[in-house]
């Protein structure tokens, strides 16, 4: 939730653990060795992350928040991998493992297109 200082701690939090609730609902498939890693990562696109980015394209984000996203994703999908951090594994590596793309880009891509929606809207547009 926007808070009168628009603040979004609150709200990126509540959608990290909303993130991670879907992602042990669906444990069972995306940490499956036999299933292959293309296949686990359409599925974490499908039911993980809309519900971490759900409503992100209108936060004022701040580096902070996308950080701690990234962080949450990142853990998500070493674990995923069966890969540990002690593996030193670099990010970019695991996207194209699982072909996902970071986190980051999603909420700019998301951003950019809902920033299209309302310029498309025109400007004789009323909210009554």
């Amino acid at each position: 939730m926007i808070r009168g200082n628009r603040e979004i701690d609150e709200d990126a939090s509540h959608r990290i653990g909303a993130g991670w609730l879907k992602w042990r609902l669906t444990s069972g498939i995306l940490c499956d060795k036999k299933a292959p890693p293309k296949l686990k990562g359409k599925f974490y696109r499908v039911a993980v992350r809309p519900a971490m980015l759900y409503g992100a394209e209108c936060w004022p984000v701040k580096n902070s928040h996308v950080q701690k996203l990234k962080v949450a994703e990142m853990r998500m999908l070493h674990w995923m991998c069966g890969i540990t951090r002690a593996d030193r594994v670099r990010n970019e590596a695991i996207w194209d493992k699982v072909g996902v793309a970071s986190v980051e880009n999603k909420i700019w891509e998301g951003r950019l297109r809902w920033f299209g929606h309302v310029m498309r809207r025109g400007h004789g547009w009323s909210s009554s």
